[in-house]
């Protein structure tokens, strides 16, 4: 197994950075079609397993506040089928950085995420 081959680093990180796009603007159906149908995502106070759980969950959530950032993206790549995507995220009212991970697994329809997890650290 080939780890961080440039050619699949690039792959997840241009669909990363779609997801993270549609995240950002909201766009439920978008998000959750970066998921595996049975993907589990942890949040900070919320847990969701399936593309229905989520779907709903997003819907009843408010949207981002604007000016998102990122920080230390760092993509792990094993073999050509397997992605770690961590990154630190914050916003400009806000000086705590959290947490978010995702696993990317290659399917039959493209790059899916199959769990990801979000948090914050406990001093924020």
């Amino acid at each position: 197994m080939q780890v961080n081959q440039p050619a699949i680093v690039a792959e997840v990180g241009a669909v990363f950075e779609a997801y993270e796009a549609a995240l950002v603007a909201g766009e439920v159906d978008r998000i959750v079609g970066f998921f595996a149908p049975d993907a589990v995502r942890i949040g900070i106070a919320d847990r969701q397993v399936g593309l229905a759980e989520q779907a709903a969950w997003r819907r009843a959530q408010p949207p981002l506040p604007p000016g998102r950032r990122l920080k230390d993206t760092i993509i792990t790549t094993y073999g050509a089928d397997v992605a770690v995507v961590t990154t630190l995220f914050g916003y400009p009212d806000n000086e705590v950085l959290g947490r978010q991970s995702q696993t990317w697994v290659r399917l039959s329809e493209g790059w899916r995420i199959i769990t990801a997890h979000v948090s914050s650290p406990a001093y924020a």
